[in-house]
């Protein structure tokens, strides 16, 4: 099927319906750990969270948080570089909540739109390749809500919508990824976000000093100070 890009795909994936297999959601999640290994989320971590932390002690919420391997690329970064954290992760399935684990991080189950937590409670908070599963309307709440519960700056980083990102995908995952994967990591993209339609949206959700920036991979960076 000819696909146009110009405008967000609103069909939705297999993830957010529930139509797989507990077997499909496991090799899922091993999968997905090596895309965003090899294919630009941790990088896009090191180059934008990671780059602006210089105190010495330090929060981070991570919001859709996963299986939690950001969190845990945090803690080993922290670690490394004599650093005392708190890192929470919040995850709306109770499966991916159990699975965040880490001598410093705890996790939370609940409402990525309705968060648990006081105003200002995390230096840093973040979210990775969950926008794209929200209408705009939801991705403007979810940015106050990210924003509201931030002392210094929020990160959110998710795909670039673009047709080169769309194919060579597409080619990749035929010959790697189980069916489930190939399909909602390709509706993943025509999902996803042009820089500057996510710019307006963090404008329309009030945020200052907003940056959208290009990364490798297809990946783009939304920054917003307090």
């Amino acid at each position: 099927m000819f696909q146009t890009f110009t405008e967000r795909s609103y069909k939705l994936e297999r993830l957010d319906t529930g139509d797989y297999t507990p077997q499909e959601y496991e090799l899922w999640q091993k999968e997905m750990k090596l895309i965003n290994r090899f294919l630009g989320d941790m990088r896009a971590l090191r180059l934008s969270l990671l780059s602006e932390i210089k105190e010495e002690k330090f929060s981070v919420l991570d919001v859709g948080a996963g299986s939690g391997e950001l969190l845990r690329l945090i803690e080993g970064w922290a670690k490394k570089n004599d650093k005392s954290t708190r890192l929470v992760g919040v995850e709306i399935n109770e499966n991916g909540a159990r699975a965040i684990t880490g001598k410093k991080t705890t996790s939370v189950c609940g409402d990525a739109l309705l968060l648990p937590f006081a105003d200002a409670s995390f230096d840093y908070v973040i979210c990775s390749l969950f926008t794209h599963h929200l209408t705009n309307p939801q991705v403007v709440r979810l940015l106050k809500e990210m924003n509201r519960v931030a002392r210094k700056k929020i990160f959110v980083i998710d795909l670039n919508r673009h047709p080169l990102a769309y194919y060579l995908y597409k080619i990749f995952s035929a010959i790697f990824l189980q069916r489930f994967t190939q399909e909602d990591g390709a509706l993943s993209i025509l999902r996803s976000f042009r820089p500057e339609e996510l710019k307006i949206l963090a404008i329309e959700a009030n945020l200052k000093n907003v940056k959208v920036e290009r990364r490798a991979m297809f990946r783009l960076v939304l920054s917003s100070e307090k």
